[in-house]
């Protein structure tokens, strides 16, 4: 196992980047910085959201400033590293990562390959911004990229390809059950929705 100031480096920098990417793409980004920055307290609560209590409350939390730079709000004691909603997306995505996962997501941001076996799980309890379910890079939704509305769910990436064959990967999926995202490519992972363990409403940084 990685020691936790070492994962929380790779996290950082791998978050830094999905919320660079994010903020720079979105039009509403713009109009996100005009409204008045969240307390470190609204983005503790809306990042700690995305998981379990139990998980949350002692993950490592951290943040994007107006500058667009990376603060580390607090530091954990375990393994996770959880961010607050991206204002700048159309619903509330706040997640939590363990650091295999982290380095997942960093292969995709690098649009390099994923180490395969090497399993990693996200929390996102919250809900997740919409995506294209066949199309990794897509940015928004198209005649034919197949755009899917994503409650709250988590996701195990990095598994071997075997272990996704025991799941649908419709292009166009039933949400409300287990399914293969991007089936067939590198980035392939499990969506599994879950019910019941998230607030009615999540804590937005808005």
């Amino acid at each position: 196992m990685r020691k936790q100031g070492s994962s929380l480096l790779t996290g950082t920098a791998l978050i830094t980047l999905l919320c660079a990417t994010a903020w720079a793409d979105t039009p509403s980004a713009a109009q996100s910085t005009a409204k008045a920055a969240p307390t470190d307290a609204q983005l503790i609560a809306s990042a700690e959201s995305a998981a379990p209590p139990n998980v949350g409350k002692h993950a490592t939390i951290v943040a994007m400033d107006s500058a667009g730079k990376m603060r580390t709000l607090r530091k954990g004691t375990n393994n996770f590293t959880c961010m607050p909603d991206n204002p700048a997306t159309p619903g509330p995505d706040p997640m939590c990562m363990d650091p295999t996962a982290m380095e997942w997501v960093h292969a995709y941001i690098g649009h390099a390959s994923p180490a395969q076996g090497k399993v990693g799980f996200m929390y996102m309890l919250a809900g997740g911004t919409d995506a294209s379910n066949t199309d990794p890079y897509a940015s928004q939704p198209t005649a034919t990229n197949h755009w899917v509305q994503t409650g709250p769910h988590v996701m195990i990436v990095g598994a071997d390809p075997s272990f996704y064959d025991a799941y649908p990967k419709s292009a166009d999926p039933d949400t409300s059950v287990p399914y293969v995202m991007w089936a067939g490519t590198p980035y392939q992972h499990l969506m599994a929705p879950v019910k019941g363990t998230a607030p009615a409403q999540a804590p937005a940084a808005h």
